[in-house]
């Protein structure tokens, strides 16, 4: 088969198995919900690594295939299809997202046991792959937009999942809306980009860029930046972030979903596939750069102070994906790419031992209350190291060797970017703070009761609770199931974090500065019209760097040990010190809180003022209460000559007659 076929059976497997769970969940039994959802991504991978062997079997510079299955329209340059485009970057992303989202279905199977949702979670969970797989397949804007929408709609299924709560359906809400903004901005963008190439076609409107845009041309710019807007909302960048610690009240595979293979990297995907127009437009790319590396500080900061678990790790994902924006944003698409790849093994990772930890808390999820884990969770506790040394950018771990990768290439632009490479290696300091303070507090210092009860055997079991109101709950269907599952007792779940644990340690080694360039070689096709793809840092600043973000790593790891282990106190007393620097980044930097001043209570403020004036007044007064009025008034006039009597009927028939006989003898003379 050819590597086209295997595009579309990557997309048809995971819609398959949305399909059958979703019309056959009544006749299910048991987990098999599960397992047909794991076993059609896990096609979809092999069929992935299938249509990679397709790629590889052809001379680089043909491993650009496109297949139309239909064509919508054609007209006067609308070229709308069902097509798909298969070549080294698409094949690259299906097997991080295939990969990647097998494990977490796997993860998900006894997880998620005992939810009364189990069948309605896998139909979605499915359906969210089959999304996130179309957006990287589509060889043009149509389809693009399509599962640009998709993954948006997706993402409110499952965030929204348990439905009983209001916070989850609110945080729901408050994804899709953000998102829709960045839909906005992919739309528009496309407009500007087609309004000139008159295609929609993203080959022909890579080769024509040029001869329809001068550089940084107003038009390309302005579409360049609405383009951004939709990667900024996907991706959870400055300032379209605030949807994505709400997000943590999905499950927490879906959390792992989210921020490891779909929906957040869609943003650096969109940027790394559009590189003809960004190149072109260098303006765009600089806003790209600054707002990755602004994110990532911000979010680091932010990282230090929360103290809900899944949420610490979700600032640690909008972190990261600033380093992979600003990657993609400065040039170094092989490495940005890269850290995207070894970014879905360790944050994966981190959220299912988080999930593992969380299920030994029944269901808490606060730092503050956990403590002393290590013996309990031997497993889920190594499972965290593994993982917080990935993120640290520890070597040999795979964090290491693509993070730097990332600034190495940033601080080769020269000029200004400097300044974003220092901001870099700042982020890389905050980022093993905030990693090792939540794996000190969780698993080190005195045993909580539940970790003491987990020594005994036996799995803490409250009454069912939303962790983040803390109000009780059932646990009825749109509820978590009533049962917590841990990685040391359910095989699944286990299975599923030691093959991550293994890439997180070893990932990294398929791409060494020279010495093994696997990802960039496997790319390079993909990139061959750009100027930028082979661009190398100096033997000095590679070595300089590579030893700068070990060393930071470690610092910041040792400086986490000396304040959570060593001396417990230290914490809190720079707390009492900084607080007014605390309480900004325990208030997320009062993003949530601006949007609330300048659009939702102003938004309200000018639907109330409509309502009491123009629709009271106007609507209701002139248009409906005038009209009803003048209606009324005819009526009774009507009505006031009706009176019965024929010698007055005879005189306004002579009247009429009259005043039209004098009308007509007017106009002759």
């Amino acid at each position: 088969m050819s590597a086209t076929t295997f595009g579309w059976l990557i997309l048809l497997c995971p819609l398959l198995g949305t399909v059958v769970i979703a019309l056959a969940w009544r006749w299910l039994p048991g987990a098999s919900a599960g397992w047909i959802a794991t076993l059609a991504i896990a096609l979809s991978f092999g069929l992935s690594v299938a249509a990679l062997i397709a790629l590889l079997g052809r001379h680089p510079a043909h491993r650009e295939l496109s297949s139309t299955l239909w064509s919508y329209a054609s007209s006067v340059g609308l070229d709308a299809k069902l097509q798909i485009l298969v070549d080294p970057l698409s094949v690259f992303m299906a097997l991080v997202v295939s990969g990647v989202s097998t494990l977490i279905h796997l993860y998900s199977v006894a997880y998620m046991a005992s939810d009364r949702g189990y069948r309605r979670y896998f139909a979605y969970l499915n359906y969210f792959v089959f999304s996130m797989l179309l957006l990287v397949e589509a060889a043009n804007f149509l389809l693009l937009i399509v599962g640009w929408a998709f993954v948006g709609a997706a993402s409110y299924l499952l965030i929204s999942f348990w439905y009983r709560r209001r916070t989850a359906t609110a945080a729901g809400i408050k994804a899709f809306v953000v998102n829709v903004v960045g839909d906005v901005g992919l739309v528009l963008g496309t407009y500007f980009i087609f309004k000139h190439l008159g295609t929609l076609d993203f080959l022909k409107v890579f080769a024509g860029v040029k001869d329809a845009f001068a550089p940084n041309q107003g038009d390309l710019v302005a579409g360049c930046v609405l383009l951004l807007v939709g990667a900024f909302a996907k991706s959870a960048q400055i300032p379209l972030h605030t949807w994505l610690p709400d997000a943590m009240e999905g499950p927490t595979p879906v959390s792992a979903l989210i921020h490891a293979t779909t929906m957040v990297t869609a943003g650096v995907y969109l940027i790394a596939r559009m590189h003809p127009l960004f190149e072109h437009a260098p303006a765009a790319q600089d806003v790209g750069a600054i707002i990755g590396c602004l994110t990532l500080l911000i979010a680091g900061t932010i990282g230090l102070a929360v103290t809900d678990l899944k949420r610490v790790i979700a600032y640690s994902t909008m972190s990261q994906i600033g380093y992979m924006i600003m990657g993609v944003s400065v040039g170094a698409y092989a490495a940005g790419l890269f850290h995207l790849m070894t970014h879905a093994f360790f944050k994966a990772l981190l959220f299912m031992a988080a999930g593992s930890l969380i299920g030994a808390m029944a269901g808490e999820q606060s730092l503050d209350r956990m403590g002393g884990f290590r013996k309990a969770m031997p497993f889920t506790y190594v499972c965290f190291i593994f993982g917080g040394l990935a993120l640290s950018g520890v070597p040999p771990f795979s964090g290491f060797f693509s993070k730097d990768e990332v600034l190495l290439l940033t601080a080769n632009q020269g000029g200004w970017h400097w300044i974003l490479y220092v901001g870099g290696y700042l982020g890389a300091l905050l980022t093993a703070l905030y990693t090792w303070r939540m794996i000190f507090r969780a698993f080190h210092g005195e045993p909580v009761p539940e970790a003491l009860e987990l020594e005994r055997g036996t799995i803490a079991h409250g009454h069912p609770f939303n962790p983040a109101t803390g109000e009780q709950e059932d646990t009825d269907v749109g509820f978590p199931g009533p049962e917590h599952h841990t990685a040391e007792r359910a095989a699944s779940m286990r299975i599923a974090m030691a093959v991550l644990a293994a890439l997180a340690l070893l990932g990294g080694l398929i791409q060494i500065p020279h010495f093994d360039n696997a990802i960039s070689n496997f790319l390079r096709p993909a990139f061959a019209d750009s100027s930028l793809y082979d661009q190398s840092p100096s033997d000095t600043l590679l070595v300089v760097g590579l030893v700068l973000g070990a060393l930071l790593g470690v610092l910041g790891i040792l400086i986490a040990y000396r304040v959570w282990v060593q001396r417990p106190g230290t914490a809190e007393r720079v707390r009492r010190r900084l607080a007014p620097v605390h309480r900004l980044f325990v208030e997320k930097w009062y993003f949530d809180e601006l949007y609330d001043i300048v659009f939702v209570r102003s938004g309200a403020a000018i639907g109330r003022f409509a309502q009491l004036s123009f629709e009271r007044v106007v609507v209701n007064g002139v248009l409906v209460g005038g009209s009803a009025g003048l209606v009324r008034a005819g009526s009774a006039a009507v009505r006031a000559l009706q009176d019965g009597l024929v010698r007055v009927y005879a005189a306004l028939l002579v009247f009429g007659v009259a005043a039209v006989a004098l009308y007509f003898l007017l106009q002759s003379s």
